[in-house]
């Protein structure tokens, strides 16, 4: 699947818009990792604990939009974005989204 943050692919014409596709994650903190986080947010730097839990909670977001396209039957996805909320202490949600798309080469 062709995923862009643009709107077009260089050598392939847009033949038809499927629609939008999305992916949502709703993530909390795991006490161990929230814990650790917090404590190295004494000493500054990154905080690799929560690097990864959001990198993890993009990835599954990212790979459900993908899944939703190809259900629809899409070949590539276009203005692809991401977005996160936090909507309660702790508990975030992150949504990928994006145009899926016919293409013709």
């Amino acid at each position: 699947m062709i995923v862009t943050t643009s709107n077009q692919i260089d050598g392939s014409t847009v033949s038809g818009q499927l629609g939008i596709v999305r992916g949502i994650v709703v993530r909390s903190n795991n006490i161990v990792g929230s814990f650790i986080g917090q404590f190295r947010t004494i000493f500054g730097g990154n905080i690799v604990q929560f690097e990864r839990m959001c990198d993890a909670a993009r990835q599954t977001a990212y790979d459900r939009m993908v899944e939703h396209a190809q259900q629809m039957g899409a070949d590539a996805i276009i203005a692809m974005r991401f977005d996160a909320t936090e909507f309660s202490p702790g508990v975030t949600e992150v949504l990928a989204y994006g145009t899926a798309v016919r293409l013709s080469r």
